[in-house]
């Protein structure tokens, strides 16, 4: 994300955000096994899992939080879902669709005026386009892949949805707050004030689903939310700050002994405690590291490096580096997943209007798709997992 017209709308956002409060707005899968003795004791005599947030599915296991999103573990809903490739654009405002077998466009769809995100919901049956600008969501329907009604929403840069499915939670940029609605009728439920958060961006909750942590990309910190009370409990800020872009991307390692953070001018990841207090330590990627991705299994974490046209490929548990795989010829990798059967992962080239396609197992880029201009949080889908919690599809 670079800073424009929603940053030079932040001046006003104290206002908006105090008017708010004041009106009171409102298959089988087997767990990986590690390398490391820690990891393979901990296997041989398990931990409970975490009592989690009420009304959250519980967690299967401890070890792997993202167990249940394994390959082509998909829930009944979604079991005859076309697989298809759900792609906003920045520029042109709209959403194109991809046939994930031909690599065809097979649809385009007016979304709105700078359109972020697809974003599948948390029962999984509905997936939003969101615009930031335009105030508002396109729903689209996975059984078919067409676009269908707007709804009016705040902000919404990104879209969440809490462990226990209460909330979706737009994202709101601009604002510097995170405003709270009913998933199902859209009535806004409460406003939490990010004051701190310049950038509001992405996030990603606790194995319990009681801890929800949100990047502030011009900020260089992140704000960690009780999800329970909707309240702000504190700032992380990263060590080292360098100019705007970073962090953006955070995902929970596999055992939720810590949080990883992308952060795109220190061009790597800060590595945060498991109760994200404190930094522990930085993993250098390559220019840029923005999106992060696991693959079926959660053994390893993909690392897009968006200014060195290539991915990081890392250890989902430890962030040892693996591999880096080069796209040919550069590019602009960016946001993405991927695929159901875990065998590709696709990514926006956010500065080169295109879609790539490059297999799991070797990096080998197996297609580059041209599409419209500025694509950026584009969604795989149909995704494995029970439920969503947003984003690109953040599933478990």
């Amino acid at each position: 994300m670079m800073p424009g017209s929603r940053v030079r709308r932040c001046a006003a956002a104290g206002v908006l955000l105090l008017a708010a409060t004041l009106t009171g707005c409102t298959g089988t899968h087997t767990a990986p096994r590690h390398a490391t003795a820690r990891h393979a004791a901990a296997t041989t005599h398990p931990s409970p899992a975490p009592a989690g947030l009420p009304g959250m599915p519980p967690v299967a296991d401890p070890h792997n939080v993202y167990r249940d999103a394994g390959a082509n573990m998909l829930a009944p809903a979604v079991r005859h879902d076309p697989p298809l490739v759900y792609v906003p654009h920045n520029g042109s405002g709209d959403v194109w669709v991809i046939d994930q077998r031909t690599f065809r466009v097979v649809a385009r769809y007016p979304a709105g005026v700078e359109v972020q995100h697809v974003v599948p919901s948390w029962d999984l049956r509905t997936l939003y386009s969101t615009d930031d600008v335009g105030n508002h969501l396109r729903a689209f329907d996975p059984r078919t892949g067409k676009a269908g009604r707007t709804i009016a929403v705040v902000d919404p840069y990104n879209l969440y949805f809490t462990p226990d499915g209460r909330y979706g939670i737009s994202v709101a940029e601009d604002h510097r707050a995170l405003y709270w609605y009913d998933p199902h009728s859209w009535a806004q439920r409460a406003v939490t004030p990010l004051p701190k958060c310049a950038g509001a961006d992405h996030a990603e909750f606790s194995a319990d689903g009681r801890t929800a942590v949100f990047t502030c990309e011009f900020a260089g910190a992140v704000a960690v939310v009780d999800v329970a009370s909707r309240r702000l409990l504190r700032m992380v800020d990263m060590p080292r700050r360098y100019t705007h872009m970073g962090p953006q991307d955070i995902k929970l390692a596999p055992d939720g002994r810590h949080w990883y953070v992308a952060d795109c001018d220190a061009g790597g990841l800060w590595v945060l405690d498991g109760a994200a207090r404190s930094v522990q330590r930085f993993v250098r990627t390559g220019a840029c590291a923005h999106g992060l991705y696991f693959d079926r299994p959660a053994r390893r974490m993909f690392v897009s490096d968006r200014m060195a046209g290539s991915v990081s490929v890392l250890d989902a548990y430890t962030a040892r580096p693996l591999a880096t795989w080069h796209l040919p010829g550069g590019g602009s990798p960016d946001m993405g997943n991927v695929t159901a059967d875990g065998r590709q992962l696709w990514l926006s080239g956010r500065y080169d209007d295109v879609v790539y396609v490059l297999s799991t197992s070797d990096g080998r880029l197996i297609r580059r798709i041209p599409v419209g201009n500025g694509p950026h949080g584009l969604c795989v889908w149909p995704q494995p997992g029970r439920y969503s919690l947003g984003h690109t599809g953040i599933t478990r």
